[in-house]
């Protein structure tokens, strides 16, 4: 919602129509707050850096093959997205135009640039965009696949950042079958003219359970060819083909260390307008129940009972299991939830590795961050005082504190009322989060799980996670 804007007016009805008045009114009011107006400013890499990278010698250089599905693009955004690709400060690309359109605007202005880089061809017809990238990928001569949409940007450093990487990770690991298989980078919007920059998508390392929740990890993607031609795009997710294939490359990489890698950097503008996703989410309200779709197919393919379904945001879903999800999934070792104080602010719950609170004094019923804050996501570390651990994960539980795993006989979470008044319970939270992290565990947060310091003037615990 946040700025006056015709897109978000548009958003704003859409959402009234599915959650009603209160939530709506909920939502509005904490787009509204002065900490959440916007102040992105787009960073370009300096003249000095990029011309730094384009002399840099590369001893076996990659080649990437950048996929481009067009139908009746702009010419004006067409020529834009070339430009951005031919400004790339790494020279080793292959672009690969599939025009599903009439052809002849878009192959003439492909063939005016003189550059045998840039490979265009026409497509035998419109199958829509799963079946259109798979014939468009079969022109691809690269070791790896990067993925951009037609009316899309490239920052002019982006296919440096993801070499440079590969590079590292083939040489620390002496072949080019250690470097990774998977990488994915930040991102932002920009505006139909390319010129106001917003809305970052800061992205956090491979994290299988968000990813399960929305395709967090999107643009710019990059897929080694072999995988990519293993798995391909699947028809049945049009609109959502970028996040099914992405949930099936995670099962097929995600068990091999550095496989999957992210790239801390904005390194691709995601054009916005009338048309587009980005701008209009009732635009494409097939491609979020394809997500949906995607999603589901991917926790049958794991073999795990649970039921998929969206959340009032549309695009983000949410995996409910039956049996619970620590009987099913034994990697995951604790399970914890939100941990609410003085004006139902959210006071611990999710840290990172040193102990600071994700969504630290958010207040309840807020979405946060890309709505981060009301999606189920693996973490570094959980809050003592909102947690469930996994049957064989409480005697380590013992050997941590030094006290007994006793729960709540409401909702099995972990009693912890019982604690003398001025124990730590974030640091011992962080120190048992290391050791089941180093033992091997995953640690799952769940918001719908709540620890509410304020009720009652004590605990009460509520949701449950299944």
């Amino acid at each position: 919602m946040g700025k006056l804007s015709v897109d978000n007016l548009r958003k704003t009805i859409s959402y009234l129509k599915r959650n009603g008045p209160g939530e709506t009114m909920l939502a509005i009011k904490e787009r509204l707050l002065p900490q959440k107006q916007e102040t992105y400013t787009y960073e370009a890499v300096s003249g000095k850096v990029l011309e730094e990278q384009k002399a840099h010698i590369w001893q076996e250089p990659v080649i990437f093959s950048i996929l481009v599905p067009a139908y009746r693009t702009p010419e004006r955004y067409y020529r834009e997205m070339i430009e951005s690709v031919r400004k790339q400060t790494y020279p080793h690309w292959q672009l690969v135009i599939g025009d599903a359109g009439k052809g002849e605007v878009l192959e003439r202005i492909a063939g005016s640039y003189g550059d045998e880089r840039i490979c265009y061809h026409h497509l035998s017809g419109n199958r829509g965009i799963a079946d259109n990238t798979n014939e468009t990928l079969q022109w691809a001569t690269g070791d790896y696949i990067a993925l951009l949409d037609h009316d899309d940007l490239l920052t002019p450093d982006a296919l440096y950042e993801m070499a440079a990487v590969i590079e590292t990770a083939a040489k620390a690991g002496k072949g080019a079958d250690t470097a990774p298989q998977m990488l994915y980078s930040d991102e932002d919007k920009c505006d139909e003219e390319a010129k106001r920059f917003y809305e970052p998508n800061r992205k956090p390392d491979f994290n299988l359970d968000l990813l399960m929740t929305n395709n967090y990890i999107c643009h710019l993607l990059v897929l080694r060819a072999d995988v990519m031609r293993q798995l391909g795009f699947r028809r049945e997710y049009d609109g959502a083909q970028d996040h099914d294939l992405v949930l099936r490359a995670a099962g097929l990489l995600r068990s091999t260390p550095g496989a999957i890698r992210h790239i801390p950097r904005v390194l691709y503008h995601w054009r916005c307008h009338s048309a587009s996703t980005a701008a209009n989410p009732e635009s494409k309200l097939y491609a979020y129940e394809a997500g949906v779709r995607a999603s589901q197919d991917f926790v049958n393919s794991q073999g795990w009972r649970a039921t998929v379904s969206m959340t009032q945001h549309m695009g983000f879903s949410r995996t409910q299991y039956d049996p619970p999800v620590l009987v099913q999934r034994k990697e995951i070792g604790a399970l914890g939830g939100r941990v609410l104080g003085k004006g139902r602010r959210i006071v611990g719950g999710m840290m990172n590795d040193v102990g600071v609170v994700q969504y630290q004094g958010l207040k309840d019923g807020y979405s946060g961050y890309l709505n981060r804050a009301t999606l189920v996501q693996q973490a570094q570390a959980l809050d003592l005082r909102c947690i469930r651990l996994g049957e064989s994960c409480r005697e380590l539980f013992r050997e941590i504190t030094g006290l007994e795993y006793q729960t709540d006989v409401v909702n099995d979470m972990y009693d912890w009322r019982r604690l003398p008044a001025d124990y730590d319970y974030a640091g011992m939270g962080l120190r048992l989060s290391r050791r089941l992290r180093e033992a091997g565990y995953v640690l799952l947060w769940d918001p719908q799980l709540v620890c509410d310091l304020t009720e009652h003037g004590s605990a009460s615990r509520k949701g449950k996670m299944r």
